[in-house]
């Protein structure tokens, strides 16, 4: 059987991909690589999210959402036309949303209110969360903990944390997403002691291309760009981690997404 993989988190609208988004699509499919989950990480973004899904509907969907680099921006203007958005039945998700207290793009309070909005949203809509978190990991548990009676299921894309927080995501119900950050010698290293404690069911592979570029492929592309056809290259190194195959890895998280994005009737 071949390999079949699915990238839960790629910003496929991104303009580094303009001039060869189809060929970027072919590479991953012959790769492995058959179902994309684009991420909308603004309302524009989302908007390109979405139409590129219903361009190729068999092989894709899309989330909606704003990420807290741009929380400033959703005004309720804005939030009313990503809530519309977010209801097309191609928008598996309510993200990427969350905190990010790293370099604060947006103030602190603009995130958490933005993220609070989209915990509403998401929870209306009974769609499941596409979250983001760096260096927020107390306020982020906290807002979640807040809606924990009615929060939809819940995806920690990027996860990059020690050990306390993920034991403190699994324990809350949260799926992980695992890029190739995992392939980062520098500081990545860590997340190869913590992917065996992920339980099969709440884990789940991507790019997050055109970002985080596996720093360990051999040869590296000249374009610095990551796609999805690296997802394999990243799978291998989780696979590896966790001591299984890649091909056990990639059947349990394929069908991790499948069930999580409602993709089974894709591809």
């Amino acid at each position: 059987m071949s390999l079949e993989l699915v990238d839960i988190g790629i910003n496929l609208t991104h303009d580094s991909y303009d001039a060869d988004r189809e060929q970027v699509l072919r590479r991953a499919l012959d790769s492995g690589v058959v179902q994309f989950v684009v991420t909308g990480a603004s309302l524009e973004g989302s908007q390109a999210a979405l139409a590129l899904s219903r361009a190729s509907p068999r092989i894709m969907r899309a989330t909606a959402g704003c990420h807290p680099h741009h929380a400033v921006d959703l005004d309720d203007a804005a939030f009313r036309e990503l809530s519309l958005i977010a209801e097309d039945p191609l928008v598996v998700a309510v993200g990427e949303t969350g905190l990010d207290y790293h370099r604060n793009f947006s103030a602190p309070r603009e995130q958490r209110l933005a993220f609070e909005r989209q915990l509403e949203l998401a929870i209306r809509l009974r769609k499941p969360l596409f979250l983001h978190e760096r260096d927020a990991h107390q306020d982020f548990i906290a807002i979640l903990r807040s809606h924990q009676k009615e929060l939809p299921p819940a995806v920690l894309h990027c996860f990059t944390g020690n050990g306390e927080s993920l034991e403190a995501c699994l324990d809350f119900g949260l799926h992980i997403g695992i890029t190739g950050w995992i392939c980062d010698e520098r500081r990545g290293l860590h997340l190869r002691e913590l992917v065996g404690k992920i339980p099969i069911g709440r884990l789940m592979v991507e790019t997050d291309g055109p970002y985080l570029l596996p720093r360990d492929l051999v040869p590296k592309p000249e374009s610095r760009r990551n796609e999805p056809m690296y997802l394999p290259h990243i799978a291998q190194v989780v696979a590896t981690a966790r001591g299984e195959t890649l091909a056990a890895l990639a059947e349990h998280t394929t069908a991790t997404a499948r069930r999580f994005f409602g993709l089974s009737t894709l591809a």
